[in-house]
């Protein structure tokens, strides 16, 4: 078609033989094509996108567009066709002045290299629309399951994103099958493809695919949710910090952040000490056995409550625990909210300060180790003492009774 405009201007064209007509019609070219493309094309733009609003853009097509220029910017696209109106101004004026100086053959060539089959640019359109709907697409559900989640104590934050990254990477996929059925491209030889190369990559990354089934495998036991303070195994403790569907990541005692597989997760016994959102801490003094326990117990638990990141439900607890070597030992309980390590430790801290001084103003020792000795009574008490003592003294033997 494009081909056949140009010949027919070819007459016309050919009459301007002189170089100053030549020169004039260029002119006039280039000064249209600027005033079509930044005046008439931006102002025809404007107005088809006003009249397709008002005219079809109602009741409900008009929340989508708003929630489609919400997620993808309306401007977008209208740039888009305004830039394609543009590029097509350029290439009509710049196969007419190459027409204009008699460069027809030229001219063809251009035509020829910018030509693009009907049915191509449809399937083009058609596949940038199925992207932008992908794309708002996911937006949407991200949105829905958030709305949900917030709505229901049924849904962890790490559900929330299993569920959120699963359903977005349908939705490509889906769009990804139908943009190869608009190119008329058989799936079915990457679906063999694809079979072969997932059967290679599970065998080369087993520990990797075991990590992300015992993600979803976390994902519906639910054994610890964000936040949590938790042992793993025997040695690993410390509050979750996030949850991946690879990985569980804490952070321990020392302000470290450990990462651990979930195929270990869920292979190891996991304790999870918080998950009402408290953590209880237990601190052990002990008590001079002269002492009251009953007494030590009410000062002691006084002076927990002066403790300000100490929860008054459930309230701390004494009780005497053990009969110590050199005192009774009493076991002193008692809980902090949205515990972190550094809160644990200046929990800890100012329970232990608070009870010492505690205990001095009212009197109650806190003894030292110590170890009571005695002798046998058939030996004199500590009669072998003293003569070893002696023995040491005088090494010759001749001591004061010799």
């Amino acid at each position: 078609m494009a081909d056949s405009v140009v010949l027919g201007a070819v007459p016309v064209l050919r009459s301007l033989s002189g170089t100053d007509e030549r020169l004039v019609a260029s002119a006039l070219l280039v000064v249209g094509a600027v005033v079509v493309a930044a005046l008439f094309a931006p102002a025809a733009v404007r107005w088809a996108r006003r009249f397709i609003a008002h005219r079809f853009l109602g009741g409900r097509l008009a929340a989508v567009a708003d929630e489609v220029t919400e997620r993808f910017p309306l401007t977008t696209p209208v740039r888009l066709v305004l830039r394609g109106l543009q590029a097509t101004v350029l290439v009509t004026t710049s196969v007419a002045l190459l027409a204009v100086w008699n460069r027809t053959d030229a001219a063809l060539t251009v035509l020829s290299a910018v030509q693009v089959s009907p049915v191509i640019v449809g399937r083009g359109v058609l596949t940038a629309a199925l992207l932008v709907g992908a794309y708002v697409g996911m937006g949407l559900l991200e949105d829905t399951i958030e709305s949900f989640s917030q709505g229901t104590t049924r849904m962890t934050a790490h559900q929330e994103q299993i569920i959120t990254r699963v359903g977005q990477l349908s939705m490509l996929l889906l769009v990804g099958l139908l943009s190869l059925s608009v190119w008329n491209v058989n799936p079915q030889g990457l679906l063999v493809g694809a079979g072969f190369l997932g059967i290679v990559v599970g065998f080369a990354a087993r520990q990797t695919l075991g990590s992300l089934i015992a993600g979803f495998v976390l994902m519906f036991s639910r054994p610890f949710e964000i936040g949590d303070w938790v042992v793993v195994g025997d040695d690993q403790e410390g509050v979750v910090t996030d949850i991946t569907i690879i990985n569980t990541r804490l952070e321990n005692f020392d302000g470290e952040f450990i990462v651990i597989p979930n195929d270990k997760v869920a292979d190891s016994p996991v304790t999870n000490k918080s998950q009402k959102g408290r953590l209880r801490l237990r601190v052990d003094v002990g008590i001079d056995y002269d002492a009251d326990p009953e007494r030590a117990e009410v000062v002691a638990l006084e002076a927990i409550r002066t403790v300000e990141t100490v929860t008054e439900t459930p309230p701390p607890k004494v009780f005497p625990k053990s009969f110590g070597d050199s005192a009774v030992v009493l076991e002193m309980r008692f809980w902090i909210e949205r515990p972190t390590p550094p809160k644990k430790w200046r929990t800890q801290a100012a329970v232990v300060n608070a009870v010492k001084d505690a205990f001095d103003r009212e009197g109650i020792k806190i003894p030292y180790p110590q170890r009571e000795l005695s002798g046998r009574a058939e030996t004199g008490g500590f009669r072998v003492a003293e003569e070893r003592a002696e023995a040491e003294r005088y090494p010759d033997g001749h001591g004061p009774r010799g």
